[in-house]
C-alpha cells in the first residue's frame, strides 16, 4: 500500500511540474504580452470538467546543442479531448511558456496524433497556436514532423471540420499548418504568421519590415484572405469559436445542429419591399436584407475584411444552419474580382463538404474588368466560383435582388449552373449585358450617325430595358422559378429549404474535377 501511495505521489507532481502554478515566471511573461497560457486557453474554451489530456509525458529525443538537459513540460503543446456546448471535440494548445512552443519531432506527432484521432472518432479538431517556430537542434527530425502533420491535415479535410486559433507567433514553414485549416481566426497584436520573419526577409530580399506590418491579424485579414476572423483578445477569440462550432457538423455525414427558434418561418418585413433603390445604379447594403431574413437577424461572418464586395456568412433558417454568399453593391458595385471569386469558392467548397445548403443573394453586374483583373487572372480565377457551384451537391437557392447580368448572373448560381430554385424579386434585372452596353454595342452605329446621339443613345438604351431587363422574360422561359415580393423572401427560402432538406444528387464516379488553380 505504501508504495503504491509513492507512485501517487510521484504521478501527482510529474502532472504539478506541467502545470501553470509552477511555472509561475513562465505564465506572467505570457500575460504581460496579453496572452493566456496554453491550459488556461483550454479551460475556457473546454466545458468546465470535460477535458481529457493525452500524452501529457511524451519527451523529446534530442541530445544536440544542450537539449539533452532540457525539460520540455508535455513537449510544449497540450493535447487531449472534452466537449464545447456538450459536443466531443479534439483540441491541441501549444505553450510558448515551454521552449517558446518550438515545433520539433515529438511536439509535431502529439498534433498529428490528434488530427488523425479527430478524423477517426469523427469529431471537429481546434488547434490553438501559439510558437516560436522550428525546433532547430532538431534539425531534419522536425522537418518530417512538418510533412506528417501536413499529411494528417490534407487526410482530414473534408471529413471533419478543422479550426486553427492563432494567438501568437507562427512563421516559417509552420504557418503552413493553420493556413491549411478550414477557418483561421488571429487575434489583434499578438498573432502574427508569415513564410519567413523580417530579420530573414531583409536578408534574402532588403526589403525592411517590421513583423505587424508584414504578417500581423488586420494584414491577413484585409489583404492576404488568410484569416477568416479577427479578435481583439484571446477571450474573444475563444468565445467566437464557440460561435463558429455552433453552426458546424461534427462530420462530413452529418448535418448541422438544429437550433431552437421563436422566429416565425411565415414572418414578413415590409420595409424589404423599398429596401433596394429600383436605380440599380445605386448601392445599397446587403447586409440589410440578410438581417431581415435569417432566424433573429443574427449571421456569423467569414472573412468580414477581405473582397468586401461579396459577403460569406452562416446563418439559420427555421432553426437550420445554411451558408450565405450575396453580392454587395456598395463595393466595387457587387461587381465580382479575382479576391471575391476566391473567398466565394472556397466558402461554397466548405458547405458542399458538410453538407450545409447554399442560399445566395444576386445584385451583381458583371465579373471585374480591366488590365488588372485580366493579368491578375480573372478568368481562371473567376471560373472557380463555376467549379464549386456546380459541382455542389447540397440544396442551392438563389434570390436575385437586384442586377444579374453577364457572367455574374451564371457565376452566382442559375438554374442551368446548379441552382435547384431561383427567385427573383420583381424588380429584378435579368439580362445577357446592361442596356447600357447593349445599346452602345447594337445601335453603335445608328447613334454614331444620328444628329442628336444622346437622345437616340438613350431612346434605345429604354427600348432593351423594356424588352430584355426584366425578371419576366426569364420567367416566361424557365429560367426562374417565380417572381416575388421582397417581404416574401424569407417565407419562400424557407418552403425551399423544406422542399430540398433530402436532395439526392448522383454524379459520375471520378477522383475529382481539375478546378482551375
Amino acid at each position: 500500500m505504501k508504495e503504491m501511495e509513492e507512485k501517487i505521489a510521484e504521478l501527482r507532481e510529474k502532472k504539478l511540474n506541467f502545470s501553470d502554478s509552477s511555472r509561475q515566471k513562465e505564465v506572467e511573461t505570457q500575460h504581460k504580452v496579453g496572452k493566456l497560457t496554453a491550459r488556461e486557453r483550454i479551460d475556457k474554451l473546454i466545458d468546465p470538467g470535460t477535458f481529457t489530456e493525452t500524452e501529457m509525458f511524451v519527451k523529446h529525443r534530442c541530445t544536440s546543442f544542450g537539449m539533452d538537459k532540457k525539460e520540455v513540460p508535455a513537449e510544449g503543446v497540450v493535447t487531449g479531448y472534452g466537449k464545447i456546448n456538450g459536443r466531443e471535440v479534439m483540441v491541441f494548445s501549444e505553450d510558448y511558456t515551454a521552449l517558446a512552443g518550438t515545433f520539433g519531432e515529438y511536439h509535431g506527432s502529439k498534433i498529428t496524433k490528434s488530427i488523425q484521432m479527430a478524423m477517426n472518432m469523427r469529431v471537429p479538431v481546434i488547434g490553438l497556436n501559439d510558437s516560436g517556430g522550428a525546433r532547430l537542434q532538431e534539425g531534419i527530425d522536425a522537418s518530417h514532423a512538418y510533412s506528417k502533420l501536413f499529411s494528417a491535415q490534407i487526410k482530414a479535410s473534408g471529413v471533419v471540420p478543422q479550426i486553427a486559433l492563432l494567438m501568437g507567433p507562427c512563421l516559417g514553414g509552420q504557418a503552413y499548418h493553420p493556413i491549411m485549416m478550414d477557418f483561421l481566426f488571429m487575434v489583434r497584436g499578438t498573432s502574427h504568421m508569415a513564410i519567413a520573419g523580417p530579420a530573414f526577409v531583409k536578408t534574402i530580399t532588403g526589403e525592411e519590415i517590421g513583423l505587424e506590418e508584414l504578417g500581423g491579424a488586420d494584414v491577413h485579414a484585409r489583404l492576404s484572405g488568410g484569416a477568416d476572423l479577427v479578435a481583439e483578445n484571446d477571450d474573444q477569440c475563444l468565445k467566437r469559436t464557440k460561435e463558429l462550432l455552433s453552426f458546424l457538423p461534427s462530420n462530413n455525414n452529418e448535418k448541422s445542429p438544429y437550433l431552437s427558434t421563436n422566429d416565425a418561418p411565415d414572418r414578413m418585413d415590409e420595409s424589404l419591399q423599398t429596401i433596394a433603390p429600383t436605380n440599380s445604379a445605386i448601392p445599397f447594403n446587403m447586409y440589410e436584407v440578410i438581417k431581415r431574413v435569417v432566424d433573429d437577424g443574427y449571421f456569423f461572418e467569414i472573412k468580414s475584411d477581405y473582397a468586401k464586395n461579396i459577403i460569406t456568412c452562416f446563418a439559420r433558417f427555421g432553426g437550420h444552419t445554411v451558408g450565405i454568399i450575396a453580392n454587395q453593391s456598395m463595393v466595387l458595385a457587387g461587381g465580382i474580382d479575382i479576391n471575391a471569386a476566391d473567398k466565394a469558392t472556397r466558402f461554397i467548397r466548405f458547405c458542399d463538404i458538410f453538407n450545409i445548403p447554399l442560399i445566395q443573394f444576386q445584385d451583381s453586374p458583371a465579373y471585374w474588368i480591366g488590365t488588372k483583373q485580366e493579368w491578375g487572372g480573372i478568368l481562371r480565377h473567376g471560373a472557380k466560383m463555376l467549379f464549386a457551384f456546380i459541382e455542389a451537391t447540397v440544396p442551392k437557392i438563389t434570390i436575385i435582388v437586384r442586377k444579374a447580368y453577364a457572367g455574374a448572373y451564371i457565376g452566382m448560381c442559375n438554374k442551368d449552373s446548379g441552382a435547384d430554385l431561383v427567385y427573383s424579386w420583381a424588380n429584378g434585372e435579368i439580362a445577357l449585358v446592361g442596356p447600357e452596353t447593349a445599346a452602345s454595342v447594337i445601335f453603335a452605329k445608328e447613334i454614331r450617325n444620328a444628329e442628336n446621339p444622346g437622345e437616340v443613345r438613350k431612346q434605345r438604351i429604354k427600348e432593351y430595358a423594356d424588352r430584355f431587363v426584366t425578371p419576366y422574360l426569364a420567367a416566361e422561359r424557365g429560367y426562374i422559378d417565380g417572381v416575388i415580393e421582397p417581404r416574401e423572401t424569407r417565407l419562400y427560402l424557407i418552403r425551399a429549404l423544406e422542399l430540398t432538406k433530402n436532395k439526392i444528387d448522383v454524379r459520375p464516379h471520378k477522383k475529382y474535377a481539375n478546378i482551375t488553380m
